[in-house]
């Protein structure tokens, strides 16, 4: 997932000053990813000026689950425009029984990357068997669990792949939209999950919430195979990736979603002209497959992320790094991080440095490895220890951080076979 930015956070960030377009591009003509789902997702109407409000709703049931839900359309800040708001989409589901009397805690999950067209949305093409198995367990211990697809992703607009605000915004915005609508069902308690790209998505939620959303309580963070980079570290120790380990055809993929996601969504100009030819059609398929294609089509033809793009995509790299890095290492909620110490996918280096920066930040950091485990691996297994850590703070005992035990973790280990989705 790291090594098609890597170039860009070697060199170093350039910030929005640096310019929109490199002399001589054109104007682009690039795939927003829409189409492809329900009228459910497109709102024809003006939007109310109300971002966190739920304009349609309907049942939902995810096959295999074995619970009820709803698919819901709410109103969100956009995250790349300032002062405007988006339509987002999502689904809630809820415990079985009668909620307590202050309603169901919420776990607000943000969700790893799925692709930038609208029909890799979760709420339109399921959770993966993973995701769900992980749902049912917060849900058996009477937790509602609000999933958010966030901006762009089934609803009209480019997504905006890995930007910590838009999908910060899609988090906060959801859980408060779903607590007006259902105030009878859901109470103001929430814990904030993600994986992969939802760990930097709810990292972002949990720093923009004291600003943006401070009536939300916000137990705490937690984030499992980390993606993320911070701009203020605290001094943290940082350690260089020497290589990315996750496959030439992991890193094309990845590398198709940021161009196609996050680069466009900044409205970046020229970036038309950075397509080689090889790369035209992978750029077209991301337009209405998901992550999984990309990887079957890369691998397939054996590309790799410099066969997609000229090296002039480095300068709108530098110019959207402001963009996607976190500006501090600061959460105010306290924060459960889990890195399988397999995962290829994420690298387990980086997520060291985020973790390091966390812990440099504030000292309510609990972390944990998982030997043997992967990037997906990682979250069913780590399941329990994070419900261990929720259910002494929601007791009133905060636990005890153990960011003094933090190390580097060593060689990338060969993954368990003997783990459910430990691939």
């Amino acid at each position: 997932m790291r090594g098609y930015i890597k170039k860009a956070l070697v060199l170093g960030a350039c910030f929005m000053g640096c310019g929109a377009a490199m002399p001589g591009m054109a104007a682009d003509a690039l795939p927003s990813g829409d189409g492809g789902v329900s009228a459910f997702y497109q709102w024809a109407a003006p939007l109310p000026q109300a971002y966190g409000t739920v304009l349609r709703q309907e049942t939902y049931e995810a096959l295999g689950l074995g619970y009820h839900g709803y698919r819901v359309l709410y109103t969100a800040r956009d995250g790349v425009r300032e002062g405007q708001i988006a339509p987002v989409s999502g689904v809630l589901y809820l415990p079985q029984g009668k909620p307590p009397a202050a309603g169901w805690p919420v776990v607000a999950w943000a969700h790893g990357t799925t692709g930038v067209a609208d029909v890799c949305a979760p709420s339109w093409r399921g959770s993966s068997p993973r995701d769900l198995a992980y749902f049912k367990k917060w849900l058996n211990h009477g937790y509602a669990v609000f999933g958010t697809d966030y901006q762009g992703l089934g609803t009209q607009g480019v997504h905006p792949y890995l930007l910590y605000k838009p999908e910060g915004y899609s988090i906060l915005d959801g859980v408060q939209a779903v607590l007006k609508a259902y105030p009878h069902l859901l109470a103001n308690d929430i814990v904030v999950v993600g994986q992969s790209q939802g760990s930097g998505a709810a990292l972002g939620a949990g720093y923009l919430a004291p600003q943006v959303a401070p009536d939300l309580h916000i137990l705490a963070v937690i984030a499992s195979g980390l993606v993320l980079d911070i701009q203020d570290r605290h001094q943290a120790p940082f350690i260089a990736e020497s290589a990315y380990q996750g496959g030439d055809d992991v890193d094309a993929a990845y590398s198709t979603l940021y161009f196609l996601g996050s680069l466009q969504a900044l409205g970046y100009q020229g970036l038309s002209g950075l397509i080689r030819d090889k790369g035209r059609e992978i750029i077209d398929l991301a337009s209405h497959a998901c992550l999984h294609d990309l990887m079957d089509y890369a691998k397939a033809r054996h590309m790799k992320a410099d066969d997609i793009y000229t090296p002039g995509v480095e300068h709108y790299e530098h110019m959207a790094q402001q963009a996607r890095m976190l500006p501090d290492a600061y959460q105010k909620a306290p924060v459960f991080t889990a890195t399988g110490l397999a995962d290829s996918e994420a690298g387990i280096i980086p997520q060291y440095n985020a973790i390091a920066a966390l812990c440099a930040a504030d000292d309510h950091v609990e972390w944990h490895y998982y030997p043997g485990l992967t990037h997906s691996g990682t979250v069913n297994v780590a399941f329990a220890d994070e419900l261990h850590f929720i259910t002494a703070l929601r007791a009133g005992r905060r636990p005890v951080s153990n960011c003094k035990a933090l190390h580097a973790p060593g060689p990338l280990q060969v993954p368990d076979q003997h783990v459910p989705f430990n691939y």
